[in-house]
C-alpha cells in the first residue's frame, strides 16, 4: 500500500509538472503570435505611412499641374479629398505675392497621414515640357547632346530641348522649339546658362508605393509554353502581373546580356500577331487586369515596379501594344530597378487619351541599370513609339545601324537624369531620329499615376525649388 501511495503521487506530480508545461508552452505561442501580429501589422503601417507620403507628393504635382493651367486655388480639401492610388490627397496653394506659390499637400492611406510643403517658383520649364532633356547629372563637362543627319535623314524635334551642359545641331537637324543649354548651344540658336532640376526618384520610394510589385508576384509562376515565345514564367490571367512572362527560353541571348531577371512585356492570354506593316494596326496587344471586363483587380492608373529588367522585344511580332475600350482611356506606370529595352514598335489604342510611362531606376549593386535602350539587339526593326520615357541614368541604342531602324520615331517625350548617347551614325549613312512631343502631361490634359514631381514650361512655367516633409496640420 505504501508503495502504491507512492506510485500515485509521483504521478500526481507529474501530471502538476506536465500542466504547469503546457500552461507555459501555451504562453509562450501565445506570446510568439502576438508578436508576430504586432510585427505584420506594423509593416503594413509602414507601407501605408509611406504611401500616405506618396499620395501626399502627388497633391503637389496636382497643384502644378493646375498653375500651368493656370488655375491657382486649392485642390480638394479636408473634407473633399482627391482619390488616388488606393489613398486621397488635398492640397492648400498660398500665392505669396512674389512669384512663388507655397503648397501644403495631405495624403492620407486608411488612418496614417504625410504631409509635406514645396515651394513653387515662376521661373525654369520642366521635364515634361521637352521633348528632349538630357539632365547631366554626372556633371560632365564635355557632355554633347547631338543632333545630326542630312536631307531627309536629318533628325527632326518637335518640342523643346534641355541639356546640363551643351547641345550641337550639325547638318540638317531641326529642332521646332526652345534649345535650352546650362553650357553652349552650337549649330541653333537657343538658352545658353539655362537650368532644369532633376528629378528625386528615390522620394518617390516605388518599391513599397507601387500599387503590384511584379517580382513579389512572380513567387508564385510557374513555367508554361506560349506562343509568345518558348517556356517562360507565367501567372494567372487574373493577376495584374500576367501581362509579363519572366525569363523566356527563347530570347537566351538577350537574357544573359543582363544581370538581373528580365521581364518581357507580352500578354500570354492575348493571341500573338505579327503587325507586318508596323503601324500598330494588328499589334500583339497585353490586355490589363480590370478593365474592360478582363478577370482580377483594376490595373488603370496604377504603378507597376519591377526589380529587374523590362523588354519589349518579341520574336513573332513588330508590335506591341494595350488592347481596352475605356471610353477615358488606360494610364499605366511601369517602373523598373534596371534597365528599359524597347525593341519592337509601341502603340496606345487611343492616342488620345491613353498613356504608359516607362521609368528605368538606377540599382547600386548594378552598374548598367537606369538606362533606357532604343533598337531592336537581333533585327534592327524598331520603328515607333508612343510612350512617355524617363531614365534616371541614360539613353543608349541597339543596333540603330541596321537597315531596318533608319528611321526611329517617338511619339511622347525622352528624359534622362543624365546623358542621352545615342550614336545613329554608321558608316556615311544616319539614322533619323524624330521626336514628336506629347504635351497632354504638361497641359494637365492627362493625369500619369505617380510620376515625380515636375517644374514647369516656358511662360506660365513653373518648378518646384522646396521640398520638405512636415507635420501633419
Amino acid at each position: 500500500m505504501r508503495g502504491m501511495r507512492m506510485t500515485n503521487e509521483k504521478r500526481g506530480s507529474a501530471s502538476v509538472a506536465v500542466l504547469f508545461l503546457v500552461i507555459a508552452m501555451l504562453g509562450i505561442s501565445g506570446a510568439v503570435l502576438l508578436v508576430s501580429t504586432r510585427n505584420k501589422g506594423e509593416q503594413k503601417a509602414t507601407v501605408e505611412r509611406n504611401h500616405s507620403l506618396y499620395a501626399a507628393s502627388s497633391g503637389v504635382s496636382h497643384a502644378v499641374t493646375n498653375l500651368h493651367a493656370a488655375v491657382k486655388g486649392d485642390v480638394g480639401s479636408e473634407e473633399n479629398q482627391i482619390e488616388f492610388s488606393g489613398g486621397s490627397y488635398w492640397a492648400d496653394v498660398t500665392d505669396n505675392g512674389d512669384g512663388t506659390y507655397t503648397v501644403l499637400s495631405v495624403g492620407t492611406v486608411r488612418r496614417n497621414k504625410s504631409a509635406v510643403e514645396a515651394v513653387i517658383d515662376t521661373s525654369g520649364a520642366g521635364i515634361y515640357n521637352n521633348a528632349i532633356f538630357a539632365g547631366n547629372s554626372s556633371d560632365d563637362p564635355l557632355y554633347e547632346l547631338e543632333l545630326g543627319g542630312s536631307g531627309g535623314q536629318a533628325d527632326e524635334v518637335h518640342g523643346n530641348v534641355y541639356s546640363g551642359q551643351d547641345v550641337v545641331v550639325d547638318g540638317d537637324a531641326d529642332v521646332d522649339g526652345v534649345i535650352r543649354a546650362k553650357g553652349d548651344i552650337e549649330g541653333a540658336y537657343g538658352e545658353e546658362g539655362s537650368y532644369q532640376a532633376i528629378p528625386d526618384l528615390a522620394m518617390m520610394n516605388y518599391e513599397t508605393t507601387a500599387d503590384f510589385d511584379v517580382a513579389a508576384n512572380f513567387e508564385s509562376a510557374t513555367w508554361q509554353w506560349d506562343n509568345a515565345g518558348g517556356w517562360a514564367l507565367q501567372l494567372p490571367e487574373s493577376d495584374p502581373a500576367h501581362v509579363f512572362r519572366k525569363n523566356p527560353s527563347n530570347r537566351w541571348s538577350e537574357k544573359s546580356s543582363t544581370v538581373k531577371d528580365d521581364y518581357f512585356l507580352e500578354d500570354p492570354y492575348e493571341p500573338v500577331r505579327a503587325d507586318w506593316d508596323q503601324d500598330g494596326s494588328d499589334a500583339f496587344r497585353s490586355s490589363f487586369s480590370g478593365i474592360s471586363g478582363e478577370p482580377g483587380p483594376n490595373s488603370n492608373k496604377k504603378v507597376f515596379f519591377i526589380d529587374g529588367n523590362l523588354w519589349l522585344h518579341n520574336k513573332q511580332s513588330f508590335s506591341l501594344g494595350i488592347k481596352h475600350n475605356e471610353p477615358n482611356g488606360v494610364q499605366i506606370t511601369i517602373v523598373a530597378k534596371g534597365n528599359i529595352y524597347f525593341g519592337d514598335n509601341f502603340f496606345y489604342e487611343d492616342d488620345n487619351k491613353d498613356g504608359l510611362a516607362f521609368i528605368a531606376m538606377k540599382d547600386s549593386e548594378v552598374e548598367d541599370s537606369g538606362n533606357i535602350y532604343f533598337g531592336d539587339p537581333v533585327f534592327g526593326t524598331l520603328q515607333q513609339m508612343h510612350a512617355f520615357m524617363y531614365a534616371e541614368n541614360n539613353f543608349y541604342d541597339v543596333n540603330l545601324d541596321a537597315s531596318g531602324s533608319s528611321e526611329v520615331y517617338l511619339k511622347g517625350n525622352m528624359t534622362a537624369g543624365n546623358q542621352v548617347l545615342i550614336e545613329r551614325d554608321w558608316g556615311s549613312s544616319h539614322t533619323k531620329l524624330t521626336v514628336d512631343f506629347d504635351d497632354r502631361i504638361a497641359t494637365g490634359a492627362l493625369q500619369m499615376p505617380a510620376l515625380p514631381p515636375q517644374s514647369g514650361a516656358e511662360g506660365n512655367s513653373f518648378r518646384v525649388v522646396s521640398w520638405r516633409r512636415v507635420p501633419v496640420p
